[in-house]
């Protein structure tokens, strides 16, 4: 399959709208395009100041020295996985993205990194990949997700986006120590057991692999955003030393009072608090806080969406935040002259970019729909760096 031919493939099939619903959708879209003009013409009053953030992703991932370990990101996106390998140590060796505005993403940040990208560099279906044999430690990446979300409709190995052939392709060229993948939990349901088998356990069968869950709130971040991760290690040994990353935080004492009362009296050494989106953001404090739920990307839909709504659940967890999820700003200035329904409060990319965990100075290239489909497909970065960082004790450790 050739690059552009998957890159087509990455959109989601066309809604089919009766008359009715096509013209609320036009009249709703004609609505907010106007009410976008007016703000662009200075004529609304701004009903929130610009707000201060309070959430620091770095203070989630402390610098490492260099651990001397080189990896080879795959499926690369907007560098969240990267960025997470980058602070825990290891150095980059190079990065492979089919989405072309990534590349000017890495140039924006790690001007030195060497990135493939758009449908010819970027396709890793076309490369050979045995001339980075002995030149990597490490193997990352999150092949595609769309064929194991109910977004995507779960077609597994019959959706052309899957690309786990590819990414086992890649590891038994290179033969690397190990490999770290993501993906979306939908690949743990029971009608993908056999797809786990044939796409990764077979194929890697000269690799120790454990498989397991992460939620990014136990690690700090302030969003509800629950992924499977597989680690192999080409020698048991290195297998047996490497620990699951264990939550860093806590966050029941967000959303309800109970759950809160439940921390206070439980006897455990009590851990960090993870921060709710409206303290994270600096937003004034109502009484209430939550975590986000989790971001849509910004390249699912039926349209170049500036939405990061996933669910009608979802709705409702904005709601109570006072948060507005829809038409989400290219700035944090623009944000706040575009008043949102019900005078919530409306998002810029930047803010999006925190509740994902990426910190203020990684800068995304591109529209703001481009620049939600970068955050939204990323793994958050302090995530990946739990997971750098253990496997790295465990590599360490082996030798």
């Amino acid at each position: 399959m050739s690059g552009s031919s998957f890159y087509k493939n990455s959109a989601r099939k066309e809604y089919k709208l009766t008359t009715a619903q096509r013209e609320e959708y036009r009249r709703i879209s004609n609505q907010s395009r106007q009410a976008k003009l007016a703000a662009e013409q200075g004529l609304f009053e701004p009903i929130h100041a610009i707000p201060t953030p309070r959430f620091n992703p770095d203070s989630l991932m402390p610098l490492l020295t260099p651990n001397h370990l080189t990896y080879l990101s795959l499926f690369s996106g907007g560098g969240g996985m990267d960025l997470g390998f980058d602070r825990a140590g290891f150095s980059h060796y190079a990065s492979y993205e089919l989405i072309p505005i990534c590349g000017q993403t890495y140039l924006n940040n790690r001007p030195h990194w060497l990135a493939f990208t758009g449908l010819e560099a970027g396709d890793v279906t076309k490369v050979n990949w045995d001339r980075y044999e002995n030149k990597v430690d490490i193997i990352q990446g999150g092949p595609p997700c769309q064929p194991f979300s109910i977004a995507g409709e779960q077609q597994g190995e019959n959706d052309e986006r899957n690309m786990w052939g590819e990414f086992s392709r890649a590891i038994n060229a290179i033969k690397p120590q190990a490999f770290v993948a993501e993906n979306v939990l939908g690949l743990l349901n029971p009608k993908f057991e056999s797809f786990i088998e044939r796409f990764i356990l077979e194929p890697l069968a000269d690799y120790s692999i454990v498989k397991f869950e992460i939620n990014s709130a136990d690690f700090g971040v302030p969003q509800i955003r629950r992924r499977v991760f597989f680690v192999g290690f080409r020698s048991l040994e290195a297998l047996r030393k490497f620990t699951i990353p264990q939550a860093t935080h806590v966050w029941e004492h967000l959303g309800t009072i109970e759950s809160s009362l439940q921390t206070a009296l439980s006897f455990e050494a009590p851990k960090p608090k993870t921060m709710g989106v409206r303290e994270a953001l600096g937003l004034k404090d109502i009484g209430f806080d939550n975590l986000a739920p989790t971001i849509r990307s910004g390249f699912t839909g039926k349209r170049n969406t500036t939405s990061i709504l996933n669910s009608a659940a979802g709705q409702k967890s904005w709601a109570d935040l006072l948060v507005w999820p829809n038409g989400i700003q290219a700035t944090r200035e623009k944000a706040a002259q575009f008043p949102a329904k019900l005078d919530h409060f409306r998002l810029s990319v930047q803010d999006v970019a925190l509740l994902q965990g990426f910190p203020e100075s990684w800068k995304f290239a591109g529209a703001v729909y481009q620049v939600l489909g970068q955050i939204g497909n990323s793994v958050a970065p302090p995530v990946a760096y739990q997971v750098a960082k253990n496997v790295a004790l465990a590599l360490k450790s082996n030798i």
